[in-house]
């Protein structure tokens, strides 16, 4: 057998041995070339794609701060890392692969030009270095395949159809092939530089090493013709990696870190308005070249993880929407329509005439997307709150929504009637605008049209002034504002809705009729600081009427009442007994991360014993009211009704919550479930003025008087 320097390379040229077997640099280099080149190209045809459709929209604004989120959520993994197992193992396989991807670079350089640092104790750790991290990709592989095709959990499929492609098995036989060739060709290189030449430090490529052992007795012939076999063939399957990057899953590599860079800035919901109503031939979104660029790049950026489908209400209660399948429908139609519009635009350059398009084979908006899908969702923000992708769902379906309503009115008949109580009286019920400000005539509180200086205007809206058991819960907070010696005033019958059902419905123009009356008001009084009791309106006022001119510091009377309890402005001494939970709200969570106040005010309440149920904080389940479904017939499972069924889980008593939405749903759920006799929903004010027990005082306080 030969022996020495006639196979590897001398001590102290640590790295170098990795290529002994494998001198043919030209051929090597050849075919990488090819591999980049074929890259390069599926690369160059997907960018030709991403800019063939949809309007233009700046994403390179704040550099820095997109940067950061680049850090956080594409390199450090943070988002992807919330959900324990999937994130577990798509970080191995990430991080894996990226320490071993420049490990790989690093060999590189030590054999075709050398590093001075490469050898002794670097080396050693180096090694080390690379056999963990190559086997955390191969536990990644394992976990992957276990999950996608043993466990099959419904988020990686539709409907309980499982949602595999030959393009995921590609993928994950690709990873798995270079890591374990990569391994067995180490081994064999081991197998003589350890067992034949007495290379100590070989010792630290442990995996490598044990797996040496098992070639006891293979003579160094034998040995080095399969390793090079391997060798190439590792070669090829990480070349082949290279090269099917942009035609497979793996362009996600490129595209979710781009998105993750151009992810929306603005304030958590936020919904652009339409600027144009005088000049526009259309508004909202009715074909694919009405989206910007960048919402339909989120669909390539979309890895089908399915997280925004595992905790969508409309999904989980049987609607026939999924946020998932909605943005790979859009990515298909894309597919199919980018090339169509590319060709056209080339034959056109040629010619030097303008480009002749096509019309799609399909609607987007009826066929590609069905409207049932479109009506389904509740713009609880779950899907964009959750996904690691940073894709926007939400402003896609009130696009969506915005073309039925504002050009072919069509739209369910009970949000028509919604609609025209809204402008009519300005609000939902269509109650005589005029009865606004009864329930706070008995309270002494007045408009800001006799005393506008106060420091606080509170915005009522509409369910606090015209629903019934919302105008219960304006009557608790008014009276807790006047005990704690808050000045405040309403606007009374000057006030309008503020529209966020208009808007999230798809009626933009409506929305902004109100809204605009609302700033209109507020500006000509000098409003600067608002308490809202209603989460919509919260959202509404803080996050979209400054689009319009309408700039407040906005309070939710979660967030007050919690700073009263904390400054000792409002004292609590009578026990409200009971286990209550409390529902988040998604306006206020998952919108306005508005998570602590109302638990902190609940959780100073004597007697009071709070319990969480499973599905809480920024994973709360949608009470089923918003975008505008409060006002629709919902069909099939009802959300509200499997909301207070997780209540119960949860072993509760009561539901407490801070939106009068969530109130008017929670208490249906309650009814749905038959547990009316033993289970009741409250808005925290209830509980808060019944806890300060001045109610009971009144009376004593009028006979004092009165004597």
């Amino acid at each position: 057998m030969a022996h020495g320097a006639e196979h590897v390379y001398a001590v102290g040229n640590e790295g170098r041995e990795v290529f002994w077997n494998a001198p043919y640099e030209a051929i090597l280099f050849i075919f990488t070339a090819v591999a980049l080149a074929i890259f390069a190209y599926g690369l160059y045809r997907r960018w030709q794609m991403w800019t063939a459709i949809g309007k233009p929209e700046n994403r390179n604004d704040s550099v820095g701060e997109r940067i950061k989120l680049l850090l956080l959520n594409g390199l450090l993994q943070l988002k992807t890392s919330k959900d324990p197992y999937p994130g577990i193992l798509h970080g191995l396989i990430f991080f894996g692969f990226f320490v071993l991807i420049w490990g790989a670079a690093i060999d590189a350089t030590q054999f075709h030009i050398g590093l001075p640092f490469f050898h002794g104790g670097f080396y050693l750790w180096f090694s080390l270095t690379m056999e963990i991290f190559g086997l955390a990709v191969l536990v990644g592989v394992v976990m992957a395949l276990v999950r996608r095709y043993i466990e099959k959990p419904d988020r990686l499929g539709y409907k309980g159809e499982p949602d595999n492609t030959p393009d995921d098995a590609i993928v994950l036989v690709l990873i798995g092939g270079i890591i374990v060739t990569g391994f067995i060709v180490e081994a064999l290189r081991i197998h003589v530089n350890y067992n034949v030449d007495g290379f100590t430090w070989e010792t630290w490529s442990f995996a490598g090493f044990l797996l040496s052992k098992t070639l006891a007795g293979v003579g160094y012939d034998t040995t080095r013709t399969l390793h090079k076999i391997l060798w190439w063939g590792h070669a090829f399957l990480a070349l082949g990696f290279v090269a099917y990057i942009p035609y497979s899953r793996l362009v996600h590599i490129i595209t979710t870190p781009a998105n993750l860079y151009m992810q929306t800035l603005k304030p958590t919901g936020t919904l652009e308005p339409i600027r144009d109503f005088e000049t526009a031939e259309s508004f909202g979104v009715a074909k694919l070249e009405d989206f910007t660029w960048k919402q339909i790049f989120d669909s390539d950026a979309c890895t089908r993880c399915g997280r925004c489908q595992d905790g969508c209400p409309a999904y989980l209660t049987g609607k026939p929407l999924s946020p998932k399948k909605l943005v790979q429908d859009i990515k298909k139609h894309w597919l199919e329509r980018a090339p169509i519009v590319i060709a056209a635009k080339s034959a056109a350059k040629k010619s030097g005439q303008e480009p002749e398009i096509p019309e799609p084979e399909k609607a987007l908006v009826g066929e590609v997307i069905e409207l049932d899908e479109l009506w389904a969702c509740t713009n609880c923000m779950y899907c964009m709150e959750n996904c690691p992708a940073a894709i926007e769902h939400v402003p896609k379906i009130v696009g969506m929504r915005q073309y039925k309503v504002l050009m072919e009115a069509d739209f369910a008949p009970e949000l028509q009637l919604t609609f025209r109580n809204m402008e009519n009286n300005s609000n939902p019920w269509g109650i005589g605008a005029h009865l606004r400000g009864d329930w706070a005539k008995e309270l002494g509180i007045k408009p800001l049209a006799e005393d506008p200086g106060v420091e606080y205007l509170f915005y009522v809206g509409c369910a606090g002034s015209f629903d019934d058991r919302g105008k219960k819960v304006s009557v608790a907070f008014a009276k807790i504002l006047q005990a704690a010696g808050v000045s405040f005033g309403i606007l009374g019958t000057e006030e309008s809705c503020c529209g966020d059902s208009a808007m999230r419905g798809g009626n933009e123009y409506l929305y902004q009729a109100m809204a605009q009356a609302n700033i209109e008001v507020m500006n000509g009084y000098g409003v600067k600081k608002i308490i809202c009791t209603c989460p919509h309106g919260y959202n509404a006022l803080k996050k979209d009427y400054p689009h319009f001119g309408g700039t407040y510091e906005v309070y939710h009377h979660t967030e007050i009442l919690a700073r009263l309890i904390s400054e000792g402005k409002i004292q609590l001494k009578k026990p409200v007994p009971g286990v209550f939970t409390y529902h988040d709200s998604c306006f206020l969570g998952r919108y306005n991360n508005v998570y602590d106040q109302p638990r902190k005010a609940l959780t100073a309440v004597p007697g009071l014993r709070l319990v969480e149920m499973e599905r809480k904080l920024e994973k709360s389940f949608c009470c089923g009211a918003g975008g505008a479904r409060m006002w629709m017939e919902e069909h099939g499972d009802r959300i509200n009704t499997a909301r207070a069924k997780q209540a119960v889980d949860a072993g509760a008593e009561s539901i407490a919550v801070g939106c009068p939405f969530c109130l008017t749903m929670m208490s249906d759920g309650i009814k749905d479930l038959s547990k009316e006799d033993s289970m009741v929903a409250k808005d925290i004010a209830e509980i808060v003025w019944e806890a300060m027990g001045l109610e009971e005082e009144q009376p004593k306080e009028e006979a004092t008087a009165e004597a």
